[in-house]
């Protein structure tokens, strides 16, 4: 059973545009890194439909899906390792809390 590419983009472009609006609007420092999950993860939907549909016989976008992948964990790490240091000096973690370490 083949599932046409179609369905792919669109579930692809979905998760895109739900994370962009994700990063755009949350205030909490967590929410905006799950929204910056949710594009990575439609930017590997794409690397993979598509090198599944144009050369089904190589795996150049399950490397590169890997690699977003490896990439994505270590951001993960960094970003979460920065918001438990926000945390432990602001007692919050809103962006707008963050804006006061300027200063």
């Amino acid at each position: 059973m083949n599932i046409p590419v179609e369905y792919f983009l669109v579930l692809s472009t979905l998760l895109f545009f739900i994370g962009v609006f994700g990063f755009i609007v949350r205030k909490n420092l967590i929410g905006i890194l799950m929204s910056i999950e949710l594009v990575l993860n439609a930017v590997n939907i794409n690397f993979v439909v598509f090198n599944r549909f144009l050369y089904p016989d190589k795996l150049e976008g399950f490397i590169y899906g890997l690699f977003v992948i490896i990439v994505a964990a270590a951001e993960t790490a960094v970003a979460i390792a920065i918001i438990i240091n926000v945390y432990r000096n602001m007692k919050n973690i809103d962006v707008n809390s963050i804006k006061e370490l300027k200063n």
